[in-house]
């Protein structure tokens, strides 16, 4: 008799409250805390939002019932053991999808873990091995700078000549791939190329500062090193005398850096790699948009933009797929058209560079600040492999 009460009971029940009687848990993780924090919460922050977006229409539609979607955040802290360690405490709480995480080292940490855990996992790292395909469940939310750092090079140079470069980065797999790469790609246009890297979780950055202008370099190239780190070295390369410009060809972070750094008129001459086109009124309504759904800022700047699109293909797949199994999840997932109500038509790439299509491309853009002063973000196409 009670259980026909109840079963009478919830079939009285409202949709939205049904939905709350179904849940789906995805992971988003990254690191929290520490100098890349920044990119650990956008990948939260964007989560969030995905998740947002398909419980305010009454939550995700999945085998026949409409379930609440949740998000578990995991501080990976930017280190492989941490990744690893994300993947099994997902496992522990039956959660197969993760969004997430950020960079090359927790790329590296947890391909394997992830694999033997049967999860989903979307990784942003640069990293020359980001996607292999003896790990397909593993996605990649966005291009390296083997795609995109001639492009900005060269519209750098027609603000800045410049005619050698030193570049800044951790001496770790997140660095070396990424400033290997970005050295290759300046020397392709001519550019004499010097690199410094550093042990990650370095506070103080002077004594590379002095390695770094002995050489005498027209610009700066901060790479992959995280916001905070970033705007350390800004700092101390100003403090130090340098007055060239200073580039990123590594990642978003603008908004840190300048703020680390002492401000705009602290940066002057500036230019970097956006992974989408940040001036763009529709990308710029995606904070808008959380605001509205979660009653608060988003953390993490521009990154939050770039890695929405991963979160609402994921939970369009599950949907699809009618469960959150990661193998029928990831089918579901390689059928999606890549488009994004905000970002626009993309593409799945990789193949070219990693053996596999699991990449998402989207349109990007290159920024520049000249004298102090913010010229924008100009959009650059993409076009499939």
């Amino acid at each position: 008799m009670k259980l026909a009460l109840f079963v009478a009971g919830a079939l009285a029940l409202p949709a939205a409250a049904l939905a709350q009687s179904c849940e789906v848990k995805i992971g988003a993780m990254g690191p929290m805390s520490g100098g890349a924090a920044q990119w650990g919460l956008a990948m939260l922050s964007a989560t969030e939002l995905a998740a947002a977006e398909v419980n305010a229409q009454g939550g995700l539609k999945m085998g026949g019932k409409s379930c609440k979607v949740t998000v578990v955040p995991y501080d990976s802290k930017y280190t492989a053991d941490g990744a690893a360690a994300g993947s099994n405490a997902f496992a522990a709480q039956d959660i197969h999808v993760i969004i997430g995480p950020v960079g090359s080292p927790e790329a590296t940490g947890i391909k394997p873990v992830a694999a033997r855990n049967e999860q989903i996992a979307w990784n942003a790292a640069y990293a020359k091995n980001a996607l292999e395909t003896k790990y397909p469940l593993m996605f990649h939310i966005a291009p390296g700078p083997a795609a995109w750092a001639d492009t900005v090079i060269k519209r750098a140079m027609k603000v800045f000549p410049m005619k050698s470069v030193a570049i800044i980065a951790p001496n770790d797999q997140g660095g070396t791939d990424i400033a290997t790469v970005d050295a290759a790609a300046y020397k392709a246009n001519g550019v004499q190329t010097t690199e410094e890297y550093y042990q990650r979780g370095t506070t103080n950055f002077a004594p590379i500062v002095t390695r770094v202008l002995a050489t005498n370099p027209d610009v700066v190239d901060t790479a992959s090193s995280p916001p905070g780190d970033a705007g350390v070295i800004v700092k101390q390369l100003r403090l130090a005398g340098f007055k060239g410009p200073i580039g990123r060809l590594g990642g978003p972070g603008t908004d840190e850096i300048i703020r680390v750094s002492g401000g705009i008129d602290v940066l002057q001459n500036f230019y970097w790699f956006e992974t989408v086109p940040t001036d763009d009124p529709k990308v710029k309504a995606i904070d808008d948009q959380y605001r509205k759904l979660l009653g608060k800022d988003p953390v993490g700047g521009t990154s939050v933009w770039a890695d929405l699109p991963a979160a609402r293909l994921t939970l369009k797949a599950i949907a699809a797929a009618g469960t959150d199994e990661a193998q029928k999840v990831a089918a579901a997932l390689r059928a999606l058209p890549v488009d994004d109500p905000n970002l626009g038509k993309g593409y799945w790439g990789g193949k070219k560079q990693f053996g596999i299509a699991q990449e998402l491309q989207f349109p990007f853009g290159v920024g520049i600040i000249k004298d102090g002063k913010n010229l924008g973000v100009e959009r650059q196409e993409v076009t499939p492999e």
